[in-house]
């Protein structure tokens, strides 16, 4: 179980859902990922991020990680759109980040140290974070950079927003992530992809910020005119010539409000689920994708599960990729 990792910002999953159906056959997600063993060897390794205090808009995306423990009942093994069974990739869920009650900044440093201590005890490990608001991923790629010194970090991030808002007035929230990594030098501008921003969900002063920084944008538009594999794949093997790692981040409220409802980002004119499974299943496929995280779903809001069944979609999709990488 997970008491036997030695971290002492990491605790057990609240909830480890081992269900199954009737038909011994049909082998389901919540039997295949496995509960942390001290000494086990597994390729991925999922950890929830219960943290949404730090949310611009009311959330609880906090509830995310045991929403979707709860929801891998529902799903097989085997994705039919790429012919492809994960179950011989070895997958664990290791629990969630410690969270102070009221502390915004504890919190993050706990993210910090957390996942830092992670990686180093266990470095062959691809991550999958659950979160949790977007402010999540700037500890998280921190300690992604610390366990990798001397290595040059790339980003791709799926996204209505640019969430570079100034530090100054929205502190260290969900709108603030990569402002706040590109001034604490872990990663440059040129070296960050965003892709999805769309609609009247930005101001004009982030969009110059964006620019001066060389920051890549593509919009829902240039996605649409192009399509999301192909872009992707371009964007992936241009970052590639100028990167060691890349981090992809998935903010949820990427998708079109009709397909995510549960996300407070979400808006009209967004990305059609199947556009988001697909790029992250090819981003999987890619050798220097070596993390992951997801955010911004709040089960709270969800309608029927959509955006919680969606989400769960998502990760699959990119261990489906990342399957098949390993595997070939």
């Amino acid at each position: 179980m997970a008491d036997n990792l030695t971290n002492p910002y990491i605790s057990a999953p609240s909830i480890i859902n081992r269900a199954g159906g009737a038909d011994r056959l049909d082998r389901k997600v919540s039997q295949w990922i496995e509960p942390y063993a001290a000494g086990a060897a597994f390729d991925v390794g999922l950890i929830g991020v219960p943290l949404s205090r730090s949310s611009i808009s009311a959330s609880a995306a906090s509830e995310n990680p045991n929403a979707m423990r709860l929801a891998w009942k529902g799903f097989g093994t085997w994705y039919a759109d790429y012919d492809t069974d994960v179950c011989d990739l070895r997958v664990c869920d290791i629990g969630d980040i410690k969270m102070h009650v009221t502390d915004i900044l504890q919190c993050q440093s706990n993210i910090e140290a957390g996942l830092t201590q992670l990686y180093q005890d266990i470095p062959d490990m691809i991550p999958v974070v659950i979160g949790g608001d977007h402010s999540i991923t700037r500890p998280s790629l921190k300690a992604f950079a610390n366990a990798n010194p001397g290595k040059t970090i790339g980003l791709i991030q799926f996204d209505t927003h640019f969430d570079v808002r100034n530090l100054e007035d929205s502190g260290p929230s969900n709108g603030t992530p990569f402002r706040g990594l590109l001034q604490d030098g872990v990663i440059r501008g040129e070296n960050i992809v965003q892709i999805g921003i769309h609609g009247f969900s930005n101001a004009t002063p982030y969009r110059d910020y964006v620019r001066e920084q060389g920051i890549t944008t593509y919009t829902m538009r240039q996605v649409r005119q192009k399509g999301a594999e192909a872009l992707v794949k371009q964007a992936a093997s241009e970052l590639s010539k100028r990167v060691d790692l890349i981090y992809v981040t998935v903010d949820i409220d990427v998708l079109d409000i009709s397909h995510c409802p549960g996300s407070p980002g979400a808006a009209p004119g967004g990305m059609m689920s199947w556009e988001l499974f697909d790029a992250v299943y090819h981003l999987g496929l890619e050798p220097k994708v070596q993390a992951l995280d997801l955010v911004e779903l709040d089960p709270f809001r969800d309608i029927a599960q959509i955006s919680v069944k969606t989400g769960c979609h998502t990760i699959l999709s990119f261990l489906a990729g990342v399957r098949n990488r390993l595997k070939a």
